[in-house]
C-alpha cells in the first residue's frame, strides 16, 4: 500500500521514474546486464517476506535450465523512459518497463481479474491496474494496493549488444501470479483446543487478507478464521454479475491453500457473543474459543423490509452462491422482480435479462444511483436498462408478496400496481452485522457500526475490526470517521489490522475504488464522494462514454467513468499522491472538449 501512495508527484504514463537506492540494490533482474543471467535467480522474483528461519523452513523451488525461456524482445532504443510494452517470449507474455534508462519485467496481467497492465498507469515505481486500481511494485512484483490477493512474478532482464533480453520461468509466465512467502505456525496446539493466538471472525476480504498478512509478515502462532458461510472464502461481488457460478468457481483460496499456510478455517461457525473481559467468543453451536487478539470482520446483512407475505417462497436476498444459482434457475423464461436499485439489485436485473421472460425493478427513488452518481449518470444507466427491456416502477414500494401454494406469483405495490412474479430479489441495501456485539464491551454506534482508530483497533485493546462494519478515520476527509463498504477497502483494513496486531502500526493509505458491470459495460469509481454538491461531466453520458468528476466546494473528491480506461486509475493515482484536483481545472477542460486528457493535472494539481 505504502509504495502506491507516496507523496511523490503523479505523472502520465510516459515519465522519468527514480527507484529508491534500496530498491535498486534489491533488484535481482540484472537490468544493466552486468550480472550473470543465472545469478541469484529467485523463484518468481520474490524478495523475501518473512524471517530467515521462515525462509529456511519453506520448500525451495528448484528449476532446471529447460524450465526457463529466454528471448530478445526489443532494441534498447525502441522504448522511451516511462513506457510499458507487452512482449511475447514464446512460452508466454511479460510486461517490459523502461524507467530512468533501466529495464524491468513483470507479469502482464493483473492477478485480480486479468486486466492488461500495459493499459494501466505507471508512476513512481509501481503500475496501477486500469480496471480496479490494484498496484504492483515494478521491482519486486509485490502487490502494494488492493483489490486482489496475489503478487506478480518478476523476470530477469539484461542488455546485450543493445538488445533487451528477458529470461523467465515458463511456469511463472503461464500463471502470471504468485503468492507471497508465508511463515508456518510453530505453536504446538491441538486443533480442538479452544484457544487461538489470533481469532478472526469473518472470512471475507478483510479477514482473509488479515490472516495472510500475518503469515507474510512472519507471524508463527495459531490463526483461526471462523465464518458462518459453509465455503472457503469466495468472490462475493461476482454473485450478482454471474448468477450461475458455483462456490468453487468463485473461490478465492482453497482449503488446501489455507492448510498449507496454517490458517485454520472453521465454516458454518457463527459468532453469537463476545466477552472482552475473558477474551472469548461464543458460537451458535455452543462452543467457545478464547483469543489473545481478535479481528472482527463480519460484513453486512440485508436490511429488513416490511411487507405482507413474509412466508412466501422464492423471495431472495443475494447472500450465497446457492441464492444466486436458485435465482437464475427460477427466473428462466419466468417473471423476475427486483426490489431496490442498489448496485447488487441492478446487477442482478442486468444478469437476468437474457434468461427471464420479464424483468421489473421497483425503486423508492425517482432515478437509480442518484445519490451515488448524480442524476445525469443515473438517468443514462436507467435508459440502458430500459433499452434492454427492463421495466422500472420508481417512487414505489412493496406492499405484499402474493403466493400460490406457498410460491410467489405476484408482487403488489403500494401504488396498487400488481406485477407478475415467479422470483423476487430484494436489493434494498444492507447494514453492519454487529448484533452479536451487544454487551460485549466493544463500542457500537447508534447505526450498528464499530468505530476504530487509524490502526483498526476498537475501544478495547487487542480487539480490531474492519470491512463493512466499521467507521474509520479517512485521510481524504481530514481523518473524519466514515464507513466505506467497498470490497477493495476491506482488503486494506485487513492488512492494516494485521500489522497493528504485530506491533507494526501503519495507517490507511489508499483511494477507495469500486466497480460495477451491467450489460457488458463497466462502471469504475474512485474516491469518496459522500456529500458531493456538483458533478462536472466530460464526454457523452447518453452514449455511456464519459468521465464524471464529483466535487465538494471547489475540490474534486471522486470520479466515475464508463469506456474511458484508465482515467479512473489515473485520478486515483493523483488523489493518492496527496494532490488536490480543482473543480475549475476540470470545468476548463470540459469547455475545451479535452475529455480524457489528464496531463493538465501535473501542472494544475496542488498539494
Amino acid at each position: 500500500m505504502g509504495g502506491c501512495l507516496s507523496k511523490s508527484k503523479p505523472v502520465e504514463v510516459k515519465v522519468e521514474l527514480t527507484l529508491l537506492e534500496k530498491d535498486k540494490e534489491a533488484d535481482v533482474m540484472s537490468p544493466n546486464g552486468k550480472a550473470s543471467p543465472f545469478s541469484d535467480c529467485r523463484p518468481n522474483g520474490a524478495l523475501g517476506h518473512s524471517s530467515d528461519e521462515d525462509a529456511a523452513a519453506a520448500p525451495l523451488r528448484l528449476y532446471k535450465p529447460r524450465d526457463y525461456v529466454e528471448a530478445s524482445v526489443c532494441h534498447v532504443k525502441d522504448m522511451e523512459n516511462g513506457q510499458m510494452r507487452e512482449v511475447d517470449l514464446g512460452s508466454g507474455r511479460a510486461l517490459l518497463i523502461k524507467e530512468h534508462g533501466d529495464f524491468s519485467a513483470i507479469g502482464h496481467k493483473c492477478p485480480h481479474y486479468g486486466a492488461p497492465l500495459v493499459k494501466g498507469v505507471l508512476s513512481k515505481g509501481h503500475v496501477r491496474c486500469p480496471w480496479h486500481g490494484a498496484c504492483f511494485n515494478i521491482a519486486t512484483g509485490d502487490i502494494e494496493d488492493f483489490p486482489g490477493l496475489d503478487s506478480l512474478p518478476t523476470f530477469q532482464v539484461r542488455v546485450e549488444k543493445d538488445k533487451v533480453i528477458i529470461r523467465a520461468n515458463k511456469q511463472d509466465l503461464q500463471s502470471q501470479k504468485r503468492s507471497k512467502a508465508m511463515a508456518r505456525c510453530s505453536a504446538v496446539i491441538n486443533s480442538s483446543t479452544g484457544f487461538s493466538h489470533i481469532l478472526i471472525v469473518g472470512s471475507g476480504p478483510a479477514g482473509l487478507v488479515c490472516a495472510e498478512t500475518l503469515r507474510q509478515e512472519g507471524f508463527t502462532d495459531r490463526i483461526v478464521m471462523c465464518t458462518m458461510d459453509k465455503y472457503p472464502p469466495y468472490d462475493r461481488p461476482k454473485l450478482s454479475k454471474s448468477l450461475e457460478s458455483t462456490a468453487e468457481q468463485l473461490q478465492l483460496r482453497s482449503i488446501d491453500f489455507l492448510q498449507a499456510h496454517d490458517i485454520e478455517l472453521l465454516t458454518e461457525k457463527e459468532a453469537v457473543a463476545v466477552d472482552v473481559k475473558t477474551k472469548a467468543v461464543t458460537f451458535q453451536d455452543g462452543s467457545r474459543m478464547e483469543y489473545r487478539k481478535l479481528f472482527i470482520a463480519t460484513g453486512s446483512k440485508p436490511k429488513p423490509m416490511n411487507y405482507k407475505g413474509q412466508d412466501v417462497r422464492n423471495v431472495f436476498h443475494l447472500r450465497t452462491p446457492e441464492d444466486a444459482n436458485n435465482v437464475a434457475r427460477l427466473a428462466n423464461n419466468k417473471n423476475a422482480v427486483i426490489v431496490g436499485t442498489s448496485f447488487v439489485g441492478m446487477e442482478v436485473a442486468a444478469a437476468l435479462t437474457d434468461k427471464a421472460h420479464s424483468v421489473s425493478i421497483i425503486g423508492i427513488e425517482a432515478v437509480p444511483f442518484r445519490k451515488a452518481l448524480g442524476e445525469k449518470v443515473g438517468k443514462a444507466i436507467m435508459k440502458l436498462f430500459e433499452t434492454n427491456r427492463v421495466k422500472f416502477y420508481m417512487l414505489n414500494e412493496v406492499s405484499e408478496m402474493v403466493g400460490h401454494h406457498g410460491q410467489l406469483k405476484e408482487v403488489v405495490l403500494k401504488s396498487g400496481k400488481v406485477l407478475r412474479a415467479d422470483v423476487c430479489i430484494i436489493g434494498t441495501g444492507s447494514g453492519p452485522a454487529t448484533g452479536f456485539l451487544k454487551q460485549s464491551g466493544v463500542h457500537v454506534d447508534s447505526k450498528g457500526f464499530v468505530p476504530v482508530n487509524k490502526t483498526m483497533q476498537t475501544n478495547v485493546d487487542g480487539v480490531y475490526a474492519g470491512g463493512d462494519i466499521v467507521t474509520f478515520p479517512f485521510p481524504g476527509r481530514s481523518n473524519k470517521k466514515v464507513n466505506i463498504p467497498h470490497w477493495q477497502m476491506a482488503h486494506v483494513h485487513g492488512r492494516v489490522a494485521a500489522l497493528g496486531m504485530m506491533g507494526r502500526p501503519t495507517e490507511i493509505k489508499t483511494v477507495p475504488y469500486f466497480w460495477s458491470a451491467m450489460f457488458g459495460k463497466s462502471l469504475r469509481y474512485a474516491g469518496y464522494g459522500e456529500g458531493f454538491d456538483d458533478v462536472v461531466i466530460q464526454g457523452d453520458v447518453d452514449e455511456l462514454k464519459f468521465v464524471a468528476f464529483y466535487t465538494r466546494s471547489e475540490e474534486v473528491v471522486a470520479v466515475a467513468s464508463m469506456n474511458y480506461d484508465p482515467i479512473v486509475s489515473r485520478v486515483a493515482e493523483v488523489l493518492g499522491s496527496g494532490k488536490t484536483i480543482r473543480k475549475r481545472d476540470v470545468e476548463l477542460l470540459t469547455r475545451q472538449r479535452k475529455t480524457g486528457d489528464m496531463s493538465w493535472l501535473i501542472d494544475k494539481g496542488s498539494q
